[in-house]
């Protein structure tokens, strides 16, 4: 912190996403992250080199993946003791707001891991064509420090209702 500056509230919660493995690559035409430095522009020969070394097709999760990894995360805040505000895996990607003492990564992490242990005894339960041993999900993802009402509510709302807008943050 720096001299003279007010610390930060501690978070309501947080809006944690991440995708499947796959479907949001470096150099997508939406834009993505690099780490230490931030958003960057669309940039096919990044695409093109990144979609080069992916070593499995890009993960599309169906409507029973989609409900036992819901059901993980769901039961995952249960055992921590963690505030699940809302959850909504798509088919490429996963929002959940929750409330939790732990850092967002660190629960990004978590939710991450057990739903890929779920998911690949879903595959070897049904005899899946990869018999389990699939990379479910890309590599990080996103959290956003939810410090007001005003910002909880609406990271709620969008998760649940608006799957297909961008938020008004």
């Amino acid at each position: 912190m720096r001299p003279n500056e007010a610390p930060q509230p501690d978070p309501l919660g947080y809006l944690i996403t991440w995708s499947t493995y796959g479907v949001w690559l470096p150099g997508d035409v939406r834009g993505w992250t690099k780490e230490s430095a931030g958003q960057q522009p669309p940039n096919r020969l990044v695409e093109r080199d990144a979609i080069r070394r992916m070593k499995a097709d890009p993960v599309k999760l169906s409507g029973v993946h989609r409900t036992t990894a819901e059901a993980t995360i769901r039961r995952h805040c249960e055992i921590r003791g963690w505030e699940l505000l809302a959850v909504n895996v798509r088919t490429n990607h996963v929002h959940v707001v929750v409330a939790a003492p732990e850092h967002p990564d660190e629960v990004r992490s978590q939710f991450k891991a057990w739903c890929s242990r779920r998911l690949s005894e879903l595959e070897r339960a049904t005899g899946g064509s990869t018999n389990g041993k699939r990379t479910w999900w890309g590599e990080g993802g996103s959290s956003r420090y939810l410090f007001d009402e005003k910002s909880l509510d609406a990271a709620i709302a969008y998760v649940r209702d608006a799957q297909d807008e961008r938020p008004e943050w």
